[in-house]
């Protein structure tokens, strides 16, 4: 995938991820592991691998509240997946900021 095609499903994601959090109005609808990340599809500027990152951990988080509301197994495999997926693409320094997070 090319990186400008990445930061299209980032931004995609991004705003699903928006309507997801408008609908449960904020509550536990949070995507902690992302927000850990500090990368949006705005910025540009980052790199593909940082993009990738995000895009894994993003889809994991939504998931993750997905799976919260409706109980559902087979949310819980993809979700598992997809954190084993962004875990591929973390730096050490990442791994630390996700590990340290509440």
């Amino acid at each position: 995938m090319q990186k400008d095609e990445l930061i299209q499903l980032h931004t995609f994601l991004y705003q699903m991820r928006t309507v997801i959090e408008q609908i449960c109005n904020n509550n536990g609808c949070n995507c902690h592991h992302y927000e850990k990340l500090e990368i949006t599809p705005y910025q540009i500027h980052k790199s593909k691998r940082e993009h990738t990152l995000a895009v894994f951990t993003l889809s994991k988080d939504i998931a993750e509240v997905l799976s919260e509301n409706h109980n559902d197994s087979g949310l819980d495999k993809i979700m598992g997946r997809l954190d084993q997926m962004a875990h591929r693409f973390m730096t050490e320094k990442e791994k630390e900021l996700i590990r340290l997070q509440p």
